[in-house]
This record gives structure tokens, C-alpha cells and sequence, in this order.
């Protein structure tokens, strides 16, 4: 006879806080901002930090993630740990966030590469990835009002 291990994967809530906000619903770019800065304030921070909010299907908020933390210029993430999140926050869909503490919100060529293999990781496993929120000095850039989202064009060649 062989041992068979059996898991129950489950999360935990690491804690809850009231902010003022306008709203959780996340109907725009600039919605999907105010909260991102109002919760974490990255305009602050010294290092890349990496995460996602997580909607609902009416993109309500149901939880904000910090995924990866990095250096002064680069953050690494990689797909699963974006969607390991989502799932077990049962997310309809997810806006995808970072900061720049150089000031400048610009998208470089690695955050659109990787927005693209999250973009495609997430048409696979139906969550969608309304937005990729990046800030800077107080600014931000939404890549989907960039037009950088690419969704549904998949290379297949990758």
C-alpha cells in the first residue's frame, strides 16, 4: 500500500482596513489609481512593487495584492504568481499595478512584455486583465488607454 497526501489549499485574509474611498467599483483607469494610492501610496517607495487588484464580476474590489517587491529599477513576476492570486480570490478579472520610483510611469519594453504574457496567461484561464496601472511622482499611466494591452493577439510563436 502507498500514502496518498491530501491538500486543501485555502486563503487567508491578512487583515481588512477601512480607507475613504469614492467607490471600490473600478470603472476607470483613474478609479483603479485612487485606490491603488489611496491603500499603498507607491509614489513613495524606494523599490519596484508589483500586485493586483482583484474584482468581482460587477469589478468590485474583492482584495489588493502585493506580489513581488524589487529594486530601484526592475520588479521580476511571473504569470502563476498573478494567477495563483486571482484564483484564490475567485477574481472575475484583475488590474495589474506597479510603481516607478524614478517618477517617470512610462511603460518600458519589460513591462509591456510582461503585461502581454499575463494579458495571454489570463485569456487562457478566462481573467480577463482590464489594466496595467503604472505610477510615478504622482502620475500614472494606464497601458490600456495606451492601447497596449494587445488583448486577444497572442503570439504564436512564444
Amino acid at each position: 500500500m502507498e500514502r496518498i497526501n491530501f491538500y486543501s489549499v485555502k486563503q487567508v485574509k491578512e487583515k481588512s482596513e477601512l480607507y475613504h474611498l469614492n467607490s471600490k467599483k473600478v470603472s476607470s483607469p483613474e478609479d483603479a489609481n485612487q485606490i491603488i494610492q489611496t491603500v499603498l501610496d507607491l509614489n513613495n517607495e524606494a523599490v519596484e512593487k508589483f500586485g493586483i487588484l482583484t474584482l468581482d464580476s460587477r469589478n468590485v474590489v474583492a482584495g489588493i495584492h502585493v506580489l513581488a517587491i524589487g529594486t530601484l529599477n526592475a520588479v521580476l513576476i511571473h504569470p502563476r504568481e498573478v494567477f495563483k492570486a486571482a484564483i484564490l480570490n475567485n477574481a472575475a478579472s484583475i488590474v495589474l499595478f506597479h510603481n516607478h520610483p524614478s517618477g517617470d510611469p512610462t511603460p518600458s519594453e519589460e513591462d509591456i512584455e510582461i503585461t502581454q504574457r499575463i494579458v495571454d496567461a489570463g485569456e487562457l484561464m478566462l481573467i480577463e486583465v482590464l489594466d496595467h496601472i503604472i505610477t510615478g511622482d504622482g502620475k500614472y499611466c494606464s497601458m490600456a488607454e495606451q492601447g497596449l494591452l494587445n488583448k486577444g493577439q497572442s503570439d504564436p510563436e512564444k
